[in-house]
């Protein structure tokens, strides 16, 4: 019964949020609430939530601080340069653009963490897509994939969780894996020119001065057909940048929160803040609380300065903040209730015997669902243990089911119990709802190949 009502639970809220008939939190929070009561425990609901929060407050923390200290770099202009090189890169061309934000995203996650990813990859391509008329749904989509990959890196978190549940050497995992993952990326890059060249189709070809140059009318050449103009932000047609648009805010010379002089300082702050999160020298929610501090004194000295510029940023910081405690009502009832772990013993217990001698593809299978329906934790210390088990009885090693569980991240990364894409989709602007019906295919599609890749390179 715990098996049905957790999987239902999970298709309730999947198909309210996907239909837009409830909002992220609200579903996040009432539709557990709901299956808590159906389960019998209703009473002991307070207990769960709390002891969700208490295990997210952290992650809700780091995301706070994040936001802040991310913004503040974007503010005084750390990014412009990056942001200059991706559009002289892209040339306005919708197709460069998408392969663009698979590059950026992937090359910032070499840091391990999907918030900064996100929060990067976003500031530096949203006025790209929003000048030239694109869907931000694609911007997400992308990073979100791009970054599941990259996620599989040994400090990324995947990779140390199974190199300990199953007592192994993380590099013995990741390193024979590189190849695979290496064909997972090429795949993203060709989903990301596939997806590119239908966004080039619909919007157009813009030119690169006429972008650069104008807020206002821009007129479409090659591709798309002459003599058209594009839509501002993906919705109706029309030839002007609506009043008061961000639109290329961050190659705005001009304004007021620009700090050139402190370029350096800023620019070693956070090299030092990553290189620290890598190096785990202190806990993240701290490192980004210091760093935010930091940044505020030295960029804005004045007090009035500091408050304007937490104020700009606190819609950012209340919705993901809000999101992720949110978040922490539904992972605390699948998890307080035991639901998390019979939908898990039955997934498991659904494999055949005569599967056995397969358990790393078996493993590779499940690993898209269960990192998609459960936490990373939940995933590797509670299920894989019980697949390399499964797996050793019939001769396949804990490496290869190490290895396996790694083919799942791609579509993990836009879970619903990841707090990161709820930066992602916030400050791209994109319903969640619409983000997953568009992502989830494609993810899982780029899951399969790296799986697929692992076992004919013989690595799983």
């Amino acid at each position: 019964m715990l098996t049905i009502l957790g999987f239902g639970m999970i298709a309730t809220f999947l198909v309210l949020i996907m239909l837009k008939k409830m909002s992220p939190i609200a579903a996040l929070v009432l539709i557990p609430a709901l299956f808590c009561v159906f389960v019998g425990k209703g009473a002991h609901l307070g207990d769960y939530v709390i002891k969700g929060v208490g295990s997210l407050a952290p992650t809700a923390a780091m995301l706070m601080f994040a936001i802040i200290y991310f913004g503040v770099m974007i503010d005084v202009g750390l990014f412009d340069p990056i942001v200059r090189g991706i559009l002289r890169f892209c040339k306005a061309d919708p197709m460069r653009v998408v392969v663009g934000t698979a590059v950026l995203a992937a090359i910032v996650s070499l840091d391990g963490d999907g918030s900064t990813t996100f929060m990067i990859t976003v500031s530096a391509m949203y006025p790209l897509y929003k000048r030239l008329g694109m869907s931000p749904v694609v911007m997400t989509g992308v990073a979100a994939i791009a970054n599941g990959v990259m996620n599989t890196l040994p400090w990324g978190g995947p990779t140390a969780r199974a190199a300990t549940a199953l007592k192994l050497d993380a590099s013995d995992i990741f390193v024979p894996m590189i190849p695979a993952l290496a064909t997972g990326l090429v795949a993203v890059l060709v989903l990301s020119y596939v997806l590119g060249m239908r966004e080039r189709r619909r919007v157009g070809y813009l030119s690169l001065d006429k972008v650069l140059e104008t807020e206002t009318e821009t007129v479409l050449v090659g591709a798309g057909g002459s003599g058209e103009t594009p839509r501002a932000s993906g919705g109706g047609a029309g030839a002007d940048a609506p009043e008061g648009d961000d639109d290329f805010q961050g190659l705005d010379p001009a304004r007021e929160t620009l700090r050139p002089k402190l370029y350096w300082f800023n620019a070693l702050l956070t090299v030092a803040l990553l290189t620290s999160m890598i190096m785990e020298w202190l806990p993240i929610p701290v490192l980004f609380l210091i760093g935010a501090a930091l940044a505020l004194t030295v960029n804005f000295p004045h007090i009035p300065a500091q408050k304007a510029r937490i104020a700009a940023h606190a819609d950012n910081v209340v919705n993901v903040s809000g999101m992720v405690f949110a978040a922490a009502v539904f992972t605390g009832v699948l998890n307080g209730t035991g639901m998390v772990k019979h939908m898990a013993d039955w997934l498991v217990g659904v494999v055949p015997d005569s599967m056995g001698s397969q358990m790393g593809l078996v493993t590779g299978v499940l690993s898209l669902p269960l990192t998609y329906f459960m936490s990373n934790d939940g995933f590797y210390f509670g299920v894989v243990p019980v697949l390399a088990e499964a797996g050793a009885a019939h001769g396949v090693s804990p490496l290869e089911i190490a290895r396996a569980s790694l083919a799942g991240q791609a579509l993990h990364m836009s879970s619903p119990l990841v707090p990161a894409v709820y930066v992602l989709v916030g400050m791209a602007k994109v319903e969640f709802g619409d983000h997953t019906r568009f992502t989830v295919k494609w993810a899982a599609l780029t899951c399969l190949v790296v799986l697929g890749s692992g076992i004919l390179f013989g690595i799983i």
